[in-house]
């Protein structure tokens, strides 16, 4: 099991990002949502790891993978559908591109009430 943690870039905006998916606490609507990346996906990322979404300095949540969609050379998107759960860390998370691996223990996540807040 490999998570994975991505970034909502400043210039796309949380709101609009909100609107494209199912968000925490709502049933799954039938349709995917995608993370578009660039580069080369993670090699032992797997259906059901998490995929956790920063935004603004503070991690948000994660949402279970569905799976990777290889869109073109060195583009994919890593496609969700419901599931997502609300939870933070008490760390700053500087934005970046691309991905990283998960590097913090699940113990150290709680739930995050205020998740929406930009």
């Amino acid at each position: 099991m490999s998570d994975v943690v991505v970034t909502v870039p400043k210039s796309f905006g949380w709101t609009r990002w909100l609107e494209e998916g199912d968000l925490p606490g709502e049933p799954w609507s039938g349709l995917e949502s995608y993370f578009h990346l660039g580069g080369y996906p993670p090699r032992d990322l797997e259906v059901g790891d998490r995929v956790y979404v920063v935004f603004n300095g503070k991690l948000r949540g994660y949402a279970p993978l569905n799976r990777i969609i290889h869109i073109g050379p060195r583009r994919y998107a890593l496609a969700r559908r419901g599931g997502a759960v609300a939870t933070t860390i008490s760390e700053e998370i500087k934005g970046f591109r691309g991905f990283r691996y998960r590097w913090w223990d699940y113990d150290l996540e709680r739930l995050f009430p205020n998740w929406r807040l930009p």
